[in-house]
């Protein structure tokens, strides 16, 4: 599946500005429904994003064979391969895509895909905003939960309004949810630990107390 990064960063920075807009108006409790413990899709395949590093390994032909990284565009250029779209592709569809390029040079190839250096394509990648102690980007893992999150961005400052955070969900069209981030943190309260989708952004706000 190719996929035009110009357009996957403009949607990706339609939703940073709802996420902002939602932390402007979190002033009192929010009205969202919890957010469910259990998220992930059992069916989840990784696919790949710029950044990401691909290991290529074409069978009896070790010059043909090397670690490349996914540039920016999405593209990937090997020996005998130039500008081939890599981003949203998983590692099989990407090896099967090699093979037919280079079948125009070599007889029968046989190509493996190994995805290093996990980064993933914008569109699946959580984001944290407002009251997290180092507010980043994070690549999505299957089965990643909030209590992962809160771990990879330091925990909250002091002037978060925890158990008023909400996740912004992509996936289901932006819907939003609440989230009991103090309870969890603070608290070590377990029930408020749920799984996280791709392309989640969680909203932490500031406390007017």
């Amino acid at each position: 599946m190719k996929m035009c990064v110009s357009s996957v960063c403009g949607r990706v920075w339609k939703v940073v500005a709802l996420a902002l807009a939602g932390l402007l108006l979190s002033g009192c409790a929010t009205s969202f429904p919890p957010a469910p413990a259990s998220a992930a899709d059992s069916e989840y395949n990784y696919v790949i994003g710029p950044g990401d590093n691909v290991n290529i390994v074409v069978w009896r032909n070790p010059e043909l064979s090397m670690s490349v990284p996914v540039r920016p565009d999405g593209k990937i250029t090997t020996p005998l391969v130039e500008d081939l779209p890599a981003m949203g592709k998983d590692a099989t569809t990407l090896a099967r895509d090699i093979e037919k390029e280079l079948a125009k040079f070599i007889r029968d190839p046989v190509v493996t895909v190994i995805v290093t250096g996990f980064v993933g394509p914008y569109s699946e990648q959580i984001r944290v905003v407002g009251e997290a102690a180092q507010p980043r980007i994070l690549p999505y893992n299957q089965k990643m939960t909030l209590l992962d999150v809160m771990i990879a961005v330091g925990g909250m400052t002091e002037f978060a309004d925890g158990n008023n955070a909400t996740i912004l969900r992509t996936a289901e069209g932006n819907k939003q949810y609440s989230v009991r981030i103090k309870d969890l943190v603070k608290r070590g309260d377990v029930s408020a630990n749920v799984e996280m989708r791709p392309g989640d952004v969680l909203i932490i706000p500031q406390s007017w107390f």
